[in-house]
């Protein structure tokens, strides 16, 4: 298979490269490669997939439209779009990044899907869609139209304009509610990431709501077997609409206290902590409802809390030699 992955350089783009790489699939990696966080890790990331003789990479970006060109001439069957800018309290003090690269930057993958007549489309939505949803476990059947960040607003709207090119030109698509994904490699403005690097410090870790939060927490491999086992469980062009959303989540929240008392453990070093306010556009609890992953795919995520947070600590440790 010829597949195009965007957002290469980021965290989940680059672990899902690696899982299609060793099924011998060709990888063409898109990315920009922008200072949202440490350029570094970015590089470092590409140079593990660049060993690969089945991966290319492109420096672009995707609401750039020469990117029409670099699809193209790859000639791709698949699309897996991992691209956008990240992170809610980002959103609220950079409004415009959401717009040129979640919402510019998707109207470019879809009409370019379109036009290459890709096989499947993946592309990343979010837990964020579901706002102040208190309907747990979250199903993707829940009618949304209240999402308390604009970075949940941007992921909402990918939804919609995917399912309008479902519609209208019967593209396959498939859009995937991440659940607070963590691991190696993961990105330096996520929880574990800062958390970790804060203990290790023996500098205080910022704990917001006061630490009473509540998170589906979802382990990086689970996410990449999922997206494997889907891109070729396409959505029927016969038979309706060739669209659907699917939440991936462990399906088994915890305490935010409860993540920070285990990887305390795992570092044998107790945290020093900075209680919070809430900050704006944060959700309190996350609980994703898998039922429709499963039943489809056959696989639900699985990895254990403590075991993820002891790989990524391995990770870290390694990285930072």
């Amino acid at each position: 298979m010829r597949i195009i992955v965007t957002g290469a350089a980021g965290f989940i783009g680059m672990q899902t490269s690696l899982r299609l790489l060793n099924s011998k699939n060709k990888i063409l990696g898109v990315d920009n490669l922008n200072n949202y966080y440490d350029r570094k890790l970015k590089l470092k990331r590409l140079n593990v997939l660049k060993k690969h003789k089945n991966f290319k990479f492109k420096k672009i970006d995707i609401a750039d439209q020469n990117l029409y060109k670099v699809f193209k001439s790859f000639k791709p069957n698949y699309v897996i779009h991992l691209a956008a800018q990240a992170g809610v309290r980002h959103s609220i003090s950079n409004p415009q990044d959401y717009t040129h690269s979640n919402l510019l930057g998707f109207a470019n993958i879809l009409e370019f899907s379109k036009l290459l007549k890709i096989k499947h489309l993946i592309y990343a939505s979010s837990s964020s869609v579901y706002g102040e949803s208190k309907d747990f476990p979250l199903n993707e059947n829940l009618k949304l139209a209240k999402p308390i960040s604009y970075y949940g607003a941007t992921k909402l709207c990918n939804e919609l304009m995917a399912y309008s090119y479902s519609h209208l030109f019967k593209l396959p698509t498939t859009g995937l509610r991440f659940f607070t994904v963590y691991g190696p490699w993961g990105r330096p403005d996520m929880a574990l990431f800062l958390f970790t690097n804060a203990i290790k410090k023996r500098k205080k870790i910022q704990l917001f709501n006061r630490g009473d939060m509540i998170r589906d927490f979802t382990y990086i491999d689970d996410i990449t077997i999922s997206i494997k086992k889907l891109l070729k469980k396409r959505p029927n062009t016969k038979k309706g609409i060739p669209h659907r959303i699917l939440n991936i989540g462990s399906s088994n929240p915890i305490k935010l206290k409860k993540y920070v008392s285990t990887l305390e453990k795992i570092l044998k070093i107790k945290s020093n902590k900075n209680k919070l306010p809430m900050q704006k556009g944060d959700i309190k609890h996350t609980h994703a409802n898998v039922n429709k992953l499963e039943n489809l795919i056959k696989f639900k995520p699985k990895t254990k809390i403590a075991d993820g947070i002891k790989n990524f600590v391995k990770w870290f440790d390694d990285y930072y030699v």
